[in-house]
């Protein structure tokens, strides 16, 4: 006991000793030996490095030492090491559970005080319902509580701007930890020890909202840096501009912004915002960014900056960061905004109604971001290639911003609509402005002697996954892109070489190569390098490789994701891929649309009607599903497609008839490829509909062509084929557009060739939503209706030219319309009306 103590004494009093234990005995060092054991583990750490076994040969005073206890004394110490890291990391892990723990418990908190108000609110209606028969006569109702609406404060002054802020601070601070908007938990995001935050979506308020709160590792000042930047992490942000700034009289600071906002599709006006934002410190330390729309006579900039937009409103939002004890930073995150629905398709209002939308797009987005950034900072995320994580992250802006320009064209950067095909409504825009898309000051800017030519569209698909969708257009690029066209742009990669297609034909080899950069932490975002091997058919350069290299972004192809939409974009790029690399994005773009509630009762009701939509429904003819069936799901999604392609301007028109003649080509790709990956089957089928309340499929094609032959005295179908599959695929391929729709109160369309389908812009699957008058304007409609009593009469009825609306809020001209009554078999019984539009074509 004595000895042990004694040596522990001399451990403790600074001697030159140092022990290790070697089965079970102590094997004592000198100082000297410790020292030059620790510089031979810095410089090799590795036990099997044959450079440690000359380090120690090298150095005479370890030569007295075995070799074996030596080993001994290396892992011990690499042992100390694995401990030292694995406490620091329970350490980090401990301090962010007590986070989450302080997190979890304001949660509940702001939960308990959000019951107790809807209890009080409870017992206050049960209280007026027992009274209401008493005061209904009472003329003191008329002093019921209401809100004051707020009064416009002069925004033309400090003053006035400083109590706009308090206000909006108030505001927002009730909303992002208070009960001031009813939050309910975001569908699919369950909060667990995995979760990435707490995420909730508004259950009743005016316009959408999002909430997030979440623990980054990253100091408050820095967040809200980053947040502030606005365009640097929200893809759909083309521009913030600071009008002005000035210090509030409480240390906080007041800016006027004015926001501009990408439109997702080419079926909708973008928006932008006028908004007041305050950025202050609370009496607690936290850190808050609130920001709100400004109305009355700060209205903006001039009109012509905001020509091409729908001015939005922004209700207070912002962002709370409050620092946590060991580092990192608790942060509340709230959105929320009126899209002003009103003024897009009917189709795509679901996009600007959703609170899920804006928390995916914007609210998850941002924490998302922030937690990145952290974990790059931290060196936590390692990349290929050697690329920093800064410049892959640009090339992923770069490509989300590019694919954006295309399908915005806004005026002042340069681009003007060439033409526009009214049969698929194919844009042409082009921009003579435009070098290709290089970051500012590149050394690798190439300016384009014409410019940029784009061709957009986009359409409803139905019944197919985004996710799916995208996956299978990223992996089978073969089955839609032409090798010589991906070729075109990137010769014009190099300065001077501009050459149609055509000129220098090549053949794809088949082989794809993706080879990833990196990825984002949630795994949504992939960067990666497509190259497509080929071959010239020329004999004397058959052996001349004619590779292509794409930098390609995909996005939200995992089905369990919470991205707001599906993107493939890819930019041919020079196979050296340097980080100022010109780009010029291309690519597809699946955005879901919100299915509706009574989609299964619609479906069921299509049950007891007779239509094709069923007997026309892509599906295996063995084994096919009918639209009927609650189980098939009624996924609808708007799919938007941009290829930009340069030109000189000697061939302006080459590469316009040429760009029109891909993308229609690609429309007819992708239309086939969801056909064949939807889950009703791989082949279209045409066949009965085996139902027994309802006749089949060729029965109603007979009907409707015997009827109009019957009515009319001509035959619908020249020459009209024996009855069977050749007169139902003959009258789905009919020149004119018909659709038959029921005689309900509401009359529906049950049935419409293909098109029918193509004049109205939906599908078979949606088709049923569709009523008789969203179809025609207002002209159309009183002719209707003053015809009506004569086609029930005599069973036909001529309507003049007109205006047709497609779902898409479209305009489309006829030159005539039929109707007629649709007779049974027994030629008494009417079962529908039938139209038919004769020359129709989009205005």
């Amino acid at each position: 006991m004595a000895m042990a103590v004694a040596q522990h004494r001399e451990s403790s009093s600074g001697s030159n000793i140092n022990k290790h234990l070697d089965n079970g005995k102590y094997v004592r060092y000198t100082a000297e030996q410790v020292e030059a054991l620790e510089r031979v583990y810095a410089e090799c750490p590795k036990p099997s490095s044959l450079r440690r076994q000359q380090l120690i040969r090298e150095c005479p005073i370890l030569s007295n030492i075995e070799p074996k206890q030596i080993k001994v004394w290396f892992q011990n110490r690499r042992c100390r090491d694995k401990q030292k890291t694995e406490a620091s990391r329970l350490q980090t892990v401990n301090r962010k559970l007590n986070a989450m723990n302080k997190l979890l418990m304001e949660e509940n908190d702001r939960l308990q005080k959000q019951v107790s108000q809807l209890v009080n609110e409870n017992g206050y209606m049960k209280q007026q319902l027992h009274t209401v028969n008493a005061s209904t006569n009472d003329a003191s109702c008329d002093s019921v509580v209401t809100t004051p609406p707020h009064s416009l404060k002069d925004a033309n002054n400090p003053a006035g701007l400083l109590s706009i802020a308090e206000g909006t601070l108030k505001e927002f601070l009730s909303k992002a930890t208070g009960t001031a908007v009813d939050w309910v938990q975001m569908p699919g995001m369950k909060p667990g020890p995995d979760s990435v935050g707490i995420f909730a979506i508004s259950q009743s308020c005016s316009g959408v909202a999002a909430r997030a709160c979440g623990l980054v590792s990253l100091e408050p000042t820095k967040i809200a840096e980053i947040l502030k930047d606005r365009p640097s992490w929200f893809r759909d942000c083309r521009n913030l501009e600071v009008f002005t700034m000035f210090r509030a009289g409480n240390g906080g600071t007041i800016e006027l912004i004015y926001t501009q906002m990408f439109a997702p599709t080419t079926l909708a006006p973008a928006r932008d915002f006028w908004t007041l934002r305050y950025t202050t410190t609370l009496e607690n330390g936290s850190l808050v960014v609130c920001e709100r729309s400004l109305s009355g006579s700060g209205a903006g900039p001039n009109a012509a900056a905001a020509a091409q937009f729908v001015r939005a409103e922004m209700l207070p939002s912002g962002y709370l960061i409050r620092s946590c004890e060991g580092g990192g930073s608790i942060v509340h995150i709230v959105d929320h905004l009126n899209l002003e629905a009103w003024s897009v398709p009917e189709v795509l209002r679901p996009l600007y109604e959703s609170s899920k939308v804006v928390a995916q797009k914007m609210t998850i987005a941002a924490l998302h971001y922030i937690r990145q950034i952290a974990q790059e900072t931290s060196g936590e995320v390692v990349y290929g290639p050697g690329r920093q994580p800064a410049v892959l992250r640009t090339f992923s802006q770069r490509l989300s911003r590019g694919f954006n320009d295309a399908i915005n064209g806004f005026n002042d950067d340069g681009w003007s609509i060439m033409n526009c095909d009214g049969a698929e409504d194919v844009i042409i825009a082009i921009n003579s402005n435009k070098s290709l898309n290089s970051p500012p000051n590149a050394v690798n800017a190439l300016p384009l002697l014409g410019g940029v030519l784009c061709a957009k569209a986009s359409m409803l698909i139905q019944n197919v996954s985004p996710a799916v969708l995208v996956r299978f257009l990223r992996e089978h690029r073969s089955e839609w892109a032409d090798f010589n066209v991906d070729a075109y742009s990137a010769v014009s990669l190099k300065a001077g070489s501009y050459a149609y297609p055509g000129m220098r034909p090549t053949r794809f080899t088949g082989s794809q190569i993706i080879m990833p950069l990196g990825h984002t932490i949630e795994h949504e975002e992939l960067l990666e390098v497509v190259r497509l091997e080929g071959h010239s058919f020329a004999e004397d350069n058959a052996f001349l490789s004619r590779d292509i290299h794409l930098l390609q972004l995909c996005s939200g192809i995992d089905e369990n994701a919470v991205g707001g939409c599906s993107e493939l974009l890819f930019a041919p790029i020079n196979e050296m891929f340097p980080d100022d690399a010109p780009l010029l994005p291309s690519g597809f773009r699946v955005i879901p649309l919100d299915t509706k509630s009574s989609d299964t009762q619609d479906s069921l009701a299509t049950n007891r009607t007779l239509d094709l939509t069923s007997s026309l429904e892509p599906g295996p003819a063995t084994n096919h599903i009918a639209v009927d069936a609650p189980s098939c799901p009624n996924i609808r999604s708007v799919l938007t497609i941009a290829f930009q392609f340069p030109f000189d301007s000697n061939l302006e028109d080459n590469v316009a008839n040429m760009a029109h003649q891909y993308v229609r080509s690609v429309i007819s790709s992708v239309q086939r490829i969801a056909i064949a990956i939807s889950p009703s089957g791989l082949i279209p089928a045409v066949g009965p509909k085996q139902s027994p309340s309802s006749p089949e499929a060729l029965t109603l094609a007979h009907w409707i062509c015997r009827s109009y032959s019957y009515h009319l005295g001509a035959k619908l179908l020249r020459p009209e084929p024996a009855v069977g599959d050749s007169l139902l695929k003959n009258l789905w391929q009919h020149q004119d557009a018909i659709l038959c729709c029921s005689l309900k109160s509401l009359p529906v369309m049950i049935f419409a060739n293909q098109a029918g389908l193509d004049m109205l812009e939906t599908t078979l699957m949606a088709l049923q939503d569709i009523t008789l008058d969203k179809i025609f304007d207002e002209t159309g409609r009183k002719t209707l209706c003053s015809d009506f009593a004569k086609l029930m009469q005599e069973g036909l009825a001529y309507l003049p030219a007109g205006i047709c609306m497609s779902t898409m809020g479209r305009h489309v001209s006829y030159e005539q319309a039929v109707a007629w009554k649709v007779l049974e078999a027994d030629e008494s019984t009417v079962h529908c009306l039938a139209f038919s539009f004769v020359n129709w074509s989009f205005v």
